[in-house]
């Protein structure tokens, strides 16, 4: 069964670590992403049985489909991880991180360390699709550790039968602030007969209107480009600009709430990074920065939150 309509042009919503966690994915679910993705987890934690690693599983019940990230190097483990997931119900797919860029991943040989290791790379991937139950195997990749090679990664993707992936459009080498090169998305396209999401620096509708006709890909998945603007995926929907700032104030206090409720009032910690892209752009950013910085006492945190992004705040 297919959940996912690559003619209509789907937008994911991008795996991020400390981002896109339960209650920011529910928040852009409301703005109508089409896939979304769990924020990377580990195979050997999954295995071994943590307890917070479980948890990271959970999903908002209109999260359909929603796709668990795993990141490993062992195919026994991979396998053993798969085999956790084919007895949880609520998720659609399986996604092999190939892209991640953290020292600590690539010391493990996972993340985008695979792509110096194409044919492991592959062996992880048929390991997933063999094991997996799940409606969609998948992975997401750069375009090359130091050097860009594109077509070999997307060639060594398809090949370990993958029925979608996702390629950044940067190297490993290139982290999150190199140019993105959208020429090396399309000649990955141009060798492979799976749909592609073109990924990297997608901030508006315009962009993501550019990236579909110039790559080719099927959709696009957008990740720190929806932090601080999770109403970005209406937006390309339906070719608007900017929120009434009204409907972010709701948001952004709906997202807080949703922390707490996930979180208890320790919450209103973890909120602190979304209020930082949240705010910018607003008179007087930095001082309400600071201020929520000091404030622990989370129902204190929403009020000056709630007065803060009241549509009476002006942006520059």
């Amino acid at each position: 069964m297919s959940l996912i309509d690559f003619e209509a042009f789907p937008l994911a919503l991008a795996p991020l670590a400390g981002f896109t966690d339960l209650p920011f994915r529910q928040v852009a679910k409301q703005f109508g992403v089409d896939v979304t993705v769990s924020e990377m987890i580990s195979a050997n934690a999954l295995v071994y049985g943590s307890k917070k690693t479980f948890g990271m599983l959970e999903k908002f019940p209109n999260e359909t489909p929603y796709i668990v990230q795993i990141a490993g190097s062992d195919p026994a483990i991979i396998k053993g991880a798969v085999e956790i997931l084919n007895d949880i119900d609520s998720i659609d797919g399986i996604d092999l991180n190939c892209g991640c860029p953290v020292p600590k991943v690539i010391s493990q040989n996972s993340g985008s360390s695979l792509l110096q290791d194409l044919p492991k790379l592959r062996l992880l991937l048929e390991t997933i699709k063999l094991t997996s139950k799940k409606t969609y195997t998948s992975a997401k990749v750069r375009i090359g550790f130091s050097e860009k090679n594109p077509k070999d990664i997307a060639r060594a993707v398809n090949d370990g039968g993958a029925d979608f992936m996702s390629i950044h459009g940067r190297t490993r080498l290139g982290g999150y602030h190199a140019l993105v090169d959208y020429d090396a998305i399309r000649d990955a396209k141009e060798v492979v007969n799976i749909p592609i999401f073109a990924n990297g620096d997608i901030t508006d509708a315009a962009k993501a209107l550019h990236v579909k006709n110039y790559t080719g890909c099927e959709g696009v998945m957008i990740g720190r480009g929806a932090v601080g603007s999770p109403w970005i995926f209406h937006q390309i929907k339906h070719s608007q600009s900017s929120p009434d700032p009204s409907i972010v104030h709701q948001v952004i206090l709906s997202h807080f709430d949703a922390m707490i409720s996930y979180y208890g009032p320790y919450g209103a910690r973890l909120f602190r990074k979304h209020l930082h892209t949240y705010s910018k752009g607003y008179a007087n950013a930095s001082a309400f920065r600071d201020t929520i910085n000091r404030e622990d006492d989370h129902e204190v945190a929403r009020q000056i939150v709630d007065e803060f992004f009241k549509p009476k705040s002006q942006y520059f």
